[in-house]
């Protein structure tokens, strides 16, 4: 089949970002004395919005996640991200190979998606499809809410929607949108066992490079 469009995830997508931010999220959770293993980071809250990963930390935890830990964690991975974040390989050949229409639909805030797409030259091509659900819907994935957003904004049947995703939670999302979701497990903090993960969650697929992304297209 052929898609009308394709709603790129950000984090281990778009951007090589997962293993700087959830290694800085580890060390300043440990830090705070909620002793957190970058393992334990990837497995639980990649994919997830910080508001909603906040409940599950302290649910983990029993106590309360102090208001600032956000602030103080996102000031240190936008200072690491400038002179470290990369795009996740193979993504810029991917990107100019294609025709269908493309965006981005993340769980992260805009600001952090701006600072990735204007260090990748990618501003332009993604212009202002670019969608947070920290800011365009009120619920974060799991919940199918920023793709369906996204499709109805780009007036695009979600049937003919392709969704790459990295995440559980994001897998959880684009199959309740009714989109066909690939598995992307191309980035520097895929573990063993992600690939099985993400296909117990349903996905349709799962590429390990974008050259496999783009064969299970053109199949």
């Amino acid at each position: 089949m052929t898609y009308d469009l394709i709603i790129f995830d950000y984090d281990g997508v778009v951007a090589d970002s997962e293993l700087l931010t959830s290694t800085i999220m580890a060390e300043q959770l440990t830090a705070l004395g909620l002793p957190t293993t970058l393992d334990e980071v990837l497995s639980e809250y990649v994919g997830r919005r910080w508001r909603d990963n906040r409940a599950l930390v302290e649910a983990r935890h029993g106590r309360p996640c102090p208001d600032e830990f956000h602030v103080n964690y996102s000031r240190i991975s936008r200072e690491r991200a400038q002179s470290e974040m990369e795009p996740v390989p193979g993504l810029i050949d991917f990107l100019n190979s294609r025709t269908e229409t493309r965006c981005i639909a993340s769980s992260s805030g805009p600001d952090w998606l701006s600072l990735g797409l204007d260090r990748f030259g990618l501003s332009e091509m993604f212009a202002d499809r670019v969608y947070s659900a920290a800011l365009h819907v009120d619920r974060g994935k799991p919940h199918p809410d920023v793709f369906l957003y996204a499709a109805k904004t780009l007036g695009v049947d979600p049937a003919r929607t392709l969704v790459i995703e990295d995440s559980e939670a994001g897998v959880q999302a684009a199959l309740s949108a009714g989109m066909t979701v690939v598995g992307l497990t191309a980035g520097g903090h895929v573990r063993e066992g992600l690939a099985q993960r993400l296909t117990a969650k349903g996905a349709h697929h799962v590429a390990d490079s974008y050259d496999a992304v783009a064969a299970f297209m053109d199949r």
